[in-house]
């Protein structure tokens, strides 16, 4: 039996989508963070059966997927975000793997492509994602409130169909989950006791000219151009809100 577990917050654009590709699933569990739009509402009236549950998030997303997990009844768990889209490739490796029920592995990675503006991203850190989002049920749960991971005991692999990303589908998404995700990353390294160093300040511009110019963004056009930039940003972002949190603590020493 497999599950599948969708965390969701507002996110009436995206989640038909999603649960079209995911009615192959033995069973769905969605996750909201009691949205304030039609998310609730888009999954009641699809033709795609869920069980709904709502938990504030609370800035931490692997308790939020660990109540998901909980929820859940199959022998292995797939989590899906609600932007994200599985083929009918990965599909069929995924029920492929689960049923010869190799007990040496206990988790698989996914590989993430994302698709921006119409473009399939080549180039660039994005197209290096690897995320352990199929496991069995039993063998870990997730770890750290944001960038959260998966900690399961036992042997991985990597599936090599990828898993679809429509990240992003406006400036002013980007921009909203580049606030709100610096936010939590700088809350986090504050709490893991972290500080911004001189040489933090020179990893921004350093990302930029990685993705840009070292991982050939260039040849994705402007939405490689835009991606670039904006993680260089989120990076700039972090280490600035951190410096803050340690100021306004008075921890902060010149």
């Amino acid at each position: 039996m497999i599950s599948v577990v969708v965390l969701t917050k507002n996110e009436e654009k995206n989640i038909e989508a999603c649960l079209k590709t995911l009615k192959w699933c033995d069973e769905i569990v969605i996750v909201d963070d009691y949205s304030e739009d039609g998310t609730i509402g888009k999954c009641q009236m699809s033709n795609v059966k869920c069980q709904i549950y709502e938990k504030h998030l609370n800035g931490d997303f692997a308790s939020q997927r660990n109540f998901g997990l909980e929820k859940t009844r199959g022998d292995w768990v797939l989590f899906v975000d609600a932007d994200e889209r599985v083929s009918p490739q990965l599909r069929a490796e995924i029920k492929s793997v689960v049923s010869e029920q190799r007990s040496v592995i206990s988790g698989y990675y996914l590989r993430r492509e994302d698709r921006i503006w119409g473009r399939v991203l080549k180039h660039g850190e994005t197209t290096n994602v690897r995320l352990l989002r199929l496991a069995k049920k039993t063998a870990g749960t997730w770890k750290r409130r944001v960038d959260e991971y998966w900690g399961i005991a036992g042997q991985t692999d990597i599936l090599k169909n990828p898993l679809i990303h429509y990240p992003h589908q406006t400036i002013s998404e980007f921009l909203e989950s580049i606030n709100f995700f610096s936010s939590l990353n700088a809350q986090a390294f504050y709490d893991e006791g972290k500080r911004t160093t001189l040489l933090d300040w020179f990893k921004p511009p350093v990302k930029f000219i990685q993705n840009w110019i070292f991982r050939l963004g260039f040849l994705d056009g402007m939405p490689g151009f835009t991606v670039a930039l904006m993680m260089s940003f989120h990076s700039f972002l972090v280490r600035a809100k951190l410096y803050l949190l340690w100021k306004r603590e008075g921890g902060w020493r010149r």
